[in-house]
């Protein structure tokens, strides 16, 4: 591997190709360039001198800024408490971020104290001392050894060291000349810092317009081969968290009204079903006015770009995801390249506001989907399965899709027609055939046919067939309604909700003259084909093989199309040869010669008016297919879609963060581009929620959630501008299918692979694995159920095994990282397989396998609990000392005193503060004998805390 070269996420990086062109780095700047800390610096001290003679002090350092103009004192940091030891390395460090006003100038006091108890509660003062940060700039090795005043003024305290700390220069250093007393403080330095960035300039590909509020913290590990290693981590906020979920509630609300307007234009509908429509117009206004007021009150907040875990509960930010923040680790190693390792933590995508008192999505939509039928009867509708509805869904958005794209490529046709350029008029008619014959193809449904006959039969006046020829018989069974059995669940059973194309056992006879609708039932003769049954639904002006004409006649209009642009371009050829010779489709009789934009007119103009009828109706048909699932599922199936889209648009928001941070790392890596663009990327999200009480229906909703990311694509495009808010990710679409578009700066985007470029969809492949590690899971395992669990992993396996398969088959294995650990993915796929299948109490394994396969595919890492706050900080912590541990030697006598130091002074403490103002992890003594040892935090860092 050649210097200069980054390993960003194990995905390779060439930085001197990026650093010679300085164009583009400034054009990528938004994204490229991180601003620097002013200083920072570590702290240790000599010979420090306890109350009691006899007794070594637990040192800590509180370190304070003096202000200039007002002479008072400004708490800044504190350092860790290091106990019974008199010459104490601290390893938490002081920072000076870019936007403090710091200036040579600028006096630092730092007061050294000693801790009775690790509360720091009862501290007793030892010694203090001052320095400028000039006197720090200045000094020889930028080292100062100031002398401590104790209380009487008499410098007997010890001394305090201060070293100014370097990022991105690595420097061997001597182990002997950081030892103490103590063996675990064999331990380096650590560092934190709150800028815009922590490393230096042109190393860092991770900044810009949806990361924001970055905390950082640095440490020094000694290696196997008594080295030391450079450890960064970096967590920050993302601007994605609100306006991703604002967006989608803009789409939410624009597609019911849509849906509204939609029934509206349905027409003239019998009593009956005027009255369920008026119904489900009514639910639909009231999940718009809930969202628009929803959408209201996030558009008040500025500022913020998280939500904390104490509001989780709360109405207004429930379509936002709980603590949503990415975290990176950047490893720097003597004579050895640099390491990135992305992890993404969110809270479970949960409707926590409405609550988990009759479980979660999966377990709700399952009772519903059996309740349907039901409902369908006491409605009087038609029952249409999950299938037909997402069928009607999906002809719905495709000809919304489609139908304006035909139009537009139609006039293209004709400007090209009236260019006369050959070439021009081939590439559009062979774009206008692709689209058409798309949208042909997708209206080529039974269910369509199907659902204009329904809602004919539906219209004011309608008389069955066998009505009609016996209406004084109708006119006796005025304003009464023929209730259902069980075995007569639909007026016209065997249409949509059951295939036409198979027979029916009974039948119904439907009138729409009067409020209300009568049905009676034939139980005798037999199956018979649909087409045969004299009861099934006819009407005298109702002609059944309209929908199969028009249907047709796009496709016929397209061939005259495509014969007219042939006859022309043979015409036009024939001029050129000494004995012309034309030859005339059959569908063409008779053309003048002349201008190719007249002639071509009329047979366009006729194939959009065919398509434009098409759409008419097959839109009012599959409105009604939608009509009659909404009604039959008020008012339960309305409440589950506001579920599905709160819970949505948590995961959403979590996976856009995980793809831009991915993306950004990986630009420059062919390997991981062509895998973006031939594949799309796995998206592991590890939760470790019990499947116990609550935990469970969040457990249910996450399932759900991660499951329907499957109808999320990504594009990246090219920014209009390098401004931050034309950088910002936009979503489009409906429920059924929504597309994220990524803008990138233009220099960085001309750099992307063609098919990127030219707007290929991005698919991203979301896989979800649930190990619970809390007491309530020990309950779970022991007197409950943890089938839950089992099912998910098993699902999710496959899903992940199926992915493999279809990467190693169109990418070569070269486009992966490389990583010390030569394990197969095969194997590492085997061992996960049966862990899954293992009965194995708390079997955290499974999330350990699945991590490293991600990592090894060039996935997104996400880790959830239900806050994202304190499980999820164990997790995130344990996995990156275990990468530490893996791939860069880390020593096994530091691996403990890593884990411990990250989670006592690290990021995952400092998120903690964030969301509930309080530096404690929310567990407590009791509920750790519950955890596995490696999830457990070091003593003094948890409590009683509100999460």
């Amino acid at each position: 591997m050649e210097d200069g070269t980054q390993h960003l996420g194990h995905c390779m990086v060439d930085m001197k190709e990026l650093s010679a062109n300085p164009e583009g780095l400034t054009a990528a700047g938004v994204i490229l360039t991180p601003k620097l800390p002013q200083v920072e610096f570590s702290l240790a001290c000599n010979d420090l001198v306890a109350s009691g003679r006899d007794r070594k002090p637990n040192a800590l350092v509180q370190v304070a800024v003096i202000d200039p103009h007002k002479q008072h004192l400004v708490t800044h940091a504190c350092t860790e408490i290091v106990e019974a030891n008199k010459d104490p390395l601290f390893l938490t460090g002081v920072t000076f971020p870019s936007e403090h006003p710091t200036s040579p100038e600028t006096l630092v006091k730092l007061t050294v104290y000693d801790a009775k108890d690790k509360s720091q509660e009862s501290n007793s003062f030892l010694g203090s001392a001052t320095f400028s940060v000039g006197d720090l700039l200045r000094a020889k090795d930028e080292r100062l050894t100031l002398s401590l005043r104790s209380s009487d003024g008499v410098c007997s305290a010890g001394t305090v060291v201060v070293s100014r700390l370097k990022m991105g220069e690595m420097e061997e250093v001597d182990v002997d000349h950081i030892t103490t007393d103590i063996p675990s403080q064999k331990c380096p330095l650590v560092c934190e810092l709150a800028s815009h960035a922590c490393v230096d300039r042109e190393n860092n590909p991770l900044t810009g317009p949806v990361f924001k509020n970055p905390v950082c913290k640095v440490y020094r590990f000694q290696t196997v081969d008594s080295k030391w290693m450079l450890v960064r981590e970096q967590m920050e906020e993302c601007t994605l968290s609100f306006s991703i979920p604002k967006q989608l509630l803009s789409l939410y609300i624009q597609e019911d009204m849509r849906r509204v307007q939609d029934l509206r234009e349905l027409g003239e509908l019998s009593p009956h079903w005027d009255n369920l429509r008026k119904e489900v117009m009514t639910r639909y206004g009231g999940i718009i006015s809930s969202y628009q007021e929803t959408l209201a009150e996030l558009d008040k907040i500025t500022g913020r770009s998280f939500k904390p875990s104490c509001c989780k509960a709360q109405k207004s930010l429930e379509f936002i995801p709980i603590n949503l923040h990415t975290q990176r680790m950047r490893v720097t190693c003597p004579r050895k390249t640099d390491a990135f390792y992305d992890i993404v933590t969110v809270g479970a995508p949960a409707a926590h506001f409405q609550g988990f008192k009759c479980g979660g999505l999966q377990h709700l939509l399952s009772r519903y989907e059996a309740e349907k039928k039901s409902f369908s009867t006491a409605y009087q509708c038609i029952y249409y399965s999950p299938e037909h509805t997402a069928k009607a869904q999906e002809v719905l958005s495709t000809m919304s899709l489609l139908q304006p794209l035909i139009t537009s490529l139609a006039d293209q046709l004709l400007q090209a027609a009236q260019e006369h350029s050959s070439t021009r008029i081939k590439d559009a008619l062979k774009n206008l055939s692709d689209k058409t014959e798309q949208f042909v193809h997708t209206l080529k449904d039974e269910l369509v046919k199907s659902a204009l006959l329904a809602l004919h039969t539906a219209q004011p006046g309608y008389v069955s067939k066998n009505q009609k020829q016996t209406p004084v018989q109708a006119g006796q069974h005025q304003g009464h309604i023929h209730q259902h059995s069980d075995q007569n669940q639909s007026p016209v059973q065997g249409l949509p909700g059951h295939s036409p194309a198979t027979s029916v056992t009974e039948s119904t006879v439907v009138c729409n003259n009067v409020e209300g609708s009568q049905t009676t039932t034939r139980g005798e003769g037999g199956p018979l084909p649909l087409k045969h049954q004299d009861s099934i639904p006819h009407h005298k002006e109702y002609d059944e093989e309209e929908w199969d004409r028009v249907w047709a006649n796009v496709a016929k209009c397209l061939n005259c199309v495509i014969a007219m642009v042939d006859k022309l371009q043979e015409e036009d050829n024939s001029k050129q040869e000494t004995v012309p010779e034309q030859q005339l489709a059959d569908v063409i009789t008779s053309h003048n010669p002349g201008d190719w934009r007249e002639q071509l007119c009329p047979l366009v103009t006729r194939l959009k008016e065919c398509v434009m009828e098409v759409v008419e109706k097959a839109k009012k048909a599959m409105t009604f297919v939608l009509l009659q699932e909404a009604a039959c599922s008020i008012p339960q199936g309305f409440l589950l879609q506001q579920r599905r889209d709160v819970v949505f648009s948590q995961a959403l928001a979590a996976l856009a963060c995980g793809f831009v941070m991915r993306l950004y790392a990986g630009m420059q890596d062919k390997g991981f581009m062509r895998q973006l663009h031939l594949v799309g990327l796995v998206a592991q999200f590890e939760s470790l929620l019990s499947t116990y009480s609550e935990e469970i229906g969040m457990l249910e909703d996450m399932e759900v959630g991660i499951s329907d990311l499957q109808r999320v694509l990504f594009k990246i495009t090219e920014a209009k501008t390098d401004d931050l808010s034309d950088l910002q990710p936009l979503v489009c679409g409906r429920r059924d299918h929504f597309t994220v578009e990524v803008p990138l700066p233009r220099l960085v985007f001309q750099t992307l692979p063609e098919e990127i470029k030219e707007g290929k969809p991005l698919r991203v492949f979301p896989v979800l694995f649930n190990v619970g590690i809390n007491e309530q899971q020990t309950i779970a395992e022991r007197f409950g159920d943890i089938s839950l669990q089992e099912r998910i992993n098993q699902k999710n396996f496959e899903m992940l095994e199926a992915y493999y398969k279809s990467l190693s088959e169109k990418v070569p294995l070269e486009c992966l990282p490389c990583f010390q650990t030569q394990t197969d993915i095969k194997e590492l796929l085997e061992t996960l397989g049966q862990n899954v299948v293992t009965k194995k109490r708390k079997n955290v394994e499974i999330l350990w396998i699945a991590g490293t396969i991600c990592r090894r595919l060039n996935g997104i890492r996400f880790t959830s609990c239900k806050s994202a706050k304190d499980r999820t900080s164990m997790s995130v912590t344990l996995e990156q000392c275990a990468l530490l541990r893996d791939e860069h030697q880390l020593s096994k006598d530091f691996f403990i005193r890593a884990l411990d130091c990250m989670r006592r002074e690290g990021c995952r403490i400092e998120n903690v503060q964030k969301n509930i103002r309080c530096r404690k992890y929310a567990f407590n003594m009791l509920q750790l004998m519950a955890f596995p040892k490696c999830y457990r935090p070091p003593e003094g860092t948890y409590g009683k805390a509100d999460s």
